[in-house]
């Protein structure tokens, strides 16, 4: 979602320079809000409510965007300094140090433009407790008001009718009045149906572009390209024509990639050949990224799906947001992102993606201070392991805190891993 952290240029395809303009246009948007007098508000990426926010012409900030950014961009260490000087243990989430370091530097964006202050946090919490905390201490900063979407837990693994009763009660009763309140506008259903019709458009595409990686060789990326292809859809452009564009001119352009028999494009170029097939869980590593991706393009590796691509809507599974069903489609787009899901539904998920896609095995990339993804990830390993009959292998780095990636040590350890996958298929390359 963003450029290289080296500074280095790494090569994109069209899409991935389409996907960098928008998001920084967003910033540009959102530099510029207060003097135009525009409305925005704080949330957060998994089970956000961006069409509803559209629909009022609010304007999302999303603290884990601006965490990434800094991080991608090589300004997060300075700012997770700051953050523990002023007494953050070192244990805590890297997205909330990063974005909490950023405010008190100025609130200055990643892209060197200054950030709006929210008129209205809103919280929808999709299995992440860091997030409440997080706005917690936002409230502490900002004299603005709090509204919190409680969204259930999947923890018998499936959205039951009351749960969904639950969370559009929610929206009646206290999301859409605090938006109605901060803007001054009423709730307009009918424009939130032309935006999740437009969303669903979208969604259809990243669906095919997601799945093309079931071809040999793959025309993708499914986890380091993937983050571009994921980036307007879970962040402020779902629901706008804007992402609709984009999905169709990404989708056409891994169609012809797929037609001439392409692999993915790397930061070096394109892959020329494919050797290893891996389906990855857990989010990247942002302040090394591009040395992450091309430790798995210089072996010949290629991600062919990932859970990180899944934190914003399982939308493979088959859910689209429903003009139809407004409300009750935002209801379970929020319960089902992949930090909703518990274990036995993430282990199934894997061991489809295993098997769908071919992959010659699992690699978990442990993030130290993100316990939604890393709580339980070795019991994962080694449930995949014993249904798959394919090789495990695990990395540790971090978010955005560079003290945690040690890049001797994972290329070591993925260097090991590719070996005993080789070993396991009988030496074939």
């Amino acid at each position: 979602m963003g450029n290289s952290p080296e500074g280095t240029a790494v090569q994109k395809d069209r899409s991935q320079e389409r996907q960098k303009q928008m998001i920084a246009d967003h910033f540009t948007r959102l530099s510029k809000a207060e003097d135009l007098g525009e409305k925005c508000v704080y949330t957060f990426v998994p089970g956000n409510l961006t069409e509803l926010l559209l629909s009022f012409d609010i304007a999302p900030v999303l603290p884990e965007i601006n965490a990434l950014q800094s991080g991608m961009r090589g300004k997060s260490r300075e700012y997770i300094s700051t953050a523990e000087k002023l007494g953050h243990s070192e244990d805590v989430c890297t997205y909330v140090k990063c974005d909490l370091g950023m405010m008190k530097s100025g609130n200055v964006g990643p892209t060197g433009e200054r950030l709006p202050p929210p008129g209205l946090l809103l919280l929808s919490y999709t299995g992440c407790f860091t997030f409440l905390k997080w706005f917690e201490i936002l409230k502490q900063e900002y004299d603005c008001p709090v509204s919190m979407l409680h969204v259930p837990y999947q923890g018998e693994g499936r959205v039951t009718d009351s749960m969904r009763e639950y969370v559009v009660k929610q929206l009646k009763e206290k999301v859409i009045p605090s938006l109605e309140k901060l803007t001054g506008k009423a709730y307009d259903e009918d424009r939130l149906k032309e935006l999740l019709a437009r969303s669903a458009r979208a969604e259809d595409d990243l669906v095919h572009v997601l799945e093309s990686a079931k071809h040999r060789p793959s025309p993708i990326d499914a986890y380091f390209g993937g983050v571009y292809y994921i980036g307007p859809i879970f962040t402020a452009f779902r629901g706008t024509e804007d992402a609709v564009e984009y999905y169709k001119e990404l989708r056409s352009e891994v169609d012809e990639r797929v037609r001439l028999g392409k692999g993915p494009v790397t930061p070096d170029g394109e892959l020329d050949k494919e050797r290893f097939r891996i389906v990855v869980e857990g989010p990247p590593n942002w302040t090394h990224f591009r040395e992450f991706w091309k430790m798995f393009s210089d072996e010949g590796a290629v991600v062919v799906a990932s859970t990180y691509t899944k934190v914003g809507g399982v939308y493979d599974y088959g859910f689209r947001h429903d003009p139809d069903r407004p409300l009750e489609s935002l209801a379970e787009y929020c319960m089902g992102c992949y930090t909703n899901l518990n274990i036995p539904s993430r282990i199934q998920m894997l061991n489809r993606y295993m098997k769908e896609y071919e992959a010659d095995g699992l690699l978990i990339n442990s993030v130290k201070s993100c316990n939604s993804f890393s709580a339980g990830q070795l019991l994962i390993l080694r449930e995949v392991e014993k249904a798959t009959g394919r090789p495990g292998g695990f990395v540790e780095s971090d978010l955005v805190d560079p003290r945690y990636f040690s890049a001797a040590n994972i290329k070591n350890r993925l260097e090991s891993y590719f070996q005993m996958i080789e070993q396991k298929r009988g030496g074939g390359a």
